[in-house]
């Protein structure tokens, strides 16, 4: 058993399965007491049982359902009020299967209070009580689907989108304050029961586009210890995304300009 000081206490949502337990196992391992968090609180239980046992760690339960807005402001209450909180992982999330068309908006809105909504009010509360105990670290899951969304049908992809944005909008604005570290990960596809549970089949696609949950979190959790702001575990190269994030700087100078493009063919004014 483990008796050695806490590393502070992890917060990390959608614990029950999948990629958030996996980080619970291995900030566990790394000295981290928990606060785990998802709606399932038996499988809750039973992990956080596990990790007394194999860790040692403080394991706390905190059943919620991030799509209702009650659950978020308690759970934002304990992030900002905990001072014993020094990461948060928002890894809570859920899919829509299909196309927009002939969609239920009632399901897209159910997805973006979760994906959008919730992490947007988690990460502000992190930042901020981090910002104000002199450091802390906020991981944001996004996914791959953030770069291609022409390759997922539906809104899932521009939710995760949001979540790139406003995590590289979080670190533009802390990158004067190394104490605060705030990282993106995007996931490939990663064997969970996220696509059981969201409807979605891509029993077509080859083994080898699928990676381990393990492996994930590992790749995830290596890149964070390396500095990364974006960690893609899967990218062989990752000067291929600082190409990307460069060429999309290149372009800023003439994003915003008096007048339209040449090429529109408008008059332009004397």
């Amino acid at each position: 058993m483990n008796t050695n000081a806490t590393k502070g206490t992890a917060v990390v949502t959608g614990a029950s399965s999948g990629i958030g337990k996996v980080y619970a196992r291995r900030l566990a391992s790394r000295g981290h007491d928990l606060v785990l968090v998802a709606r399932n609180k038996a499988r809750l239980e039973e992990l956080a049982g596990e990790l007394v046992r194999e860790t040692g760690r403080k394991v706390e339960v905190l059943p919620a359902d991030l799509g209702n807005p009650a659950d978020v402001a308690r759970l934002v209450a304990r992030v900002t009020d905990d001072a014993a909180i020094s990461l948060l992982v928002n890894n809570a999330g859920v899919g829509t299967e299909g196309p927009v068309l002939g969609a239920e908006a009632a399901r897209i809105d159910a997805m973006v209070q979760v994906n959008v909504v919730a992490l947007s009010q988690l990460s502000v509360a992190a930042v901020n009580a981090f910002a104000a105990r002199g450091g802390g670290t906020l991981i944001n899951i996004a996914s791959v689907v953030a770069l291609m969304p022409e390759n997922l049908l539906g809104a899932y992809s521009a939710t995760k989108a949001y979540v790139l944005n406003l995590t590289q909008s979080l670190q533009n604005e802390f990158k004067d304050r190394p104490e605060l570290r705030i990282q993106a990960v995007l996931p490939g596809l990663t064997r969970t029961e996220f696509f059981e549970n969201s409807g979605l089949d891509f029993s077509h696609l080859p083994a080898e586009v699928f990676m381990a949950v393990d492996e994930l979190v590992d790749g995830a959790l290596a890149g964070l210890d390396l500095g990364e702001a974006i960690t893609i575990p899967s990218l062989p190269d990752a000067g291929e995304w600082d190409g990307l994030a460069a060429a999309r700087m290149a372009l800023w100078p003439r994003l915003s300009l008096a007048h339209p493009a040449a090429r529109y063919g408008l008059a332009v004014p004397a």
